[in-house]
């Protein structure tokens, strides 16, 4: 598993930061924290299209994203367009931040959106053990 990171700094806010962590054999797991807005929208795009080639499954965790403007959710769409195009399945998981934005913009629910990782990646949900009381 190879991990990559990048930070997009921005003169008067804190900034994105962008990771790519590899699951083995073409899922890549891109991860975000900070502000998505005009200012770096873009860069994500880029950042996310520097992959395309080497995935066949795209897991975009936003968790971490404590604002979302209109240019982060344009970035979601040209994003979408480009993973049809090369055929990458991708999915992506939501901080309270993004899904404010999603739906106001995405009413339709058209992006493919998951709770969780593990949920976008097909994980069976853990379930909890229950042991009988000893006495």
């Amino acid at each position: 598993m190879s991990n990559t990171h990048r930070s997009i700094p921005s003169s008067s806010r804190p900034a994105a930061h962008f990771a790519t962590r590899w699951l083995p054999p073409s899922t890549a797991i891109v991860t975000a924290h900070g502000e998505v807005d005009a200012a770096n929208a873009d860069e994500l795009s880029a950042y996310t299209a520097n992959h395309s080639g080497r995935m066949t499954q795209l897991v975009l965790d936003l968790t971490g994203v404590e604002f979302f403007g209109t240019a982060g959710f344009s970035a979601l769409h040209t994003l979408n367009a480009r993973c049809a195009a090369d055929a990458v399945e991708w999915v992506l998981v939501p901080s309270p931040a993004v899904n404010r934005l999603l739906h106001i913009c995405d009413p339709e629910s058209a992006l493919p959106v998951h709770p969780t990782i593990e949920a976008a990646l097909g994980e069976p949900p853990r379930l909890l053990k229950l042991v009988a009381e000893l006495r």
